[in-house]
């Protein structure tokens, strides 16, 4: 099933990642893509709040990743934008963490395909600088 979103300002995608997060299951995996600037960080922040988390959330780019612990679920933020090799998520505990009991969140998951699990949800963000500056189009699509 695909859905397509159409937000127009940065609290619309903060709360399409709410309502994300508040309907989020135990074992939950969503891919994130989009262009530097597109709102991956907003829409994330939004996701993270619905389960419930009051740290405030920033993009791991250079720890690859960030563990939340204490929402309703365990909340796994993967950037892996500076993974040279797919085997450097071996090091990192990858598979702990997204075959575990919490949620997690990979952006730009197109970088480590061969490794994502089946099941998935992806949620693509684009921008279209002709319909404003704020607008975002955003697909969610259940993998398989």
């Amino acid at each position: 099933m695909k859905e397509i979103f159409e937000t127009f300002k940065p609290e619309e995608t903060f709360h399409l990642g709410f309502q994300m997060g508040k309907e989020a299951t135990p074992g939950q995996v969503v891919t994130l893509e989009g262009d530097l600037g597109v709102g991956k960080t907003v829409f994330t922040q939004g996701v993270a709040k619905g389960l419930e988390i009051e740290e405030p959330i920033c993009s791991p780019t250079f720890t690859i990743v960030q563990v939340y612990e204490e929402g309703r679920l365990p909340f796994y933020h993967f950037d892996v934008y500076r993974i040279g090799d797919v085997e450097e998520m071996d090091e990192i505990g990858y598979e702990d963490y997204v075959y575990g009991d919490g949620v997690s969140m990979i952006e730009w998951a197109n970088l480590i395909e061969e490794i994502l699990p089946e099941h998935r949800t992806a949620v693509k963000i684009e921008k279209d600088p002709s319909r404003g500056f704020d607008y975002r189009r955003i697909t969610i699509e259940q993998i398989p």
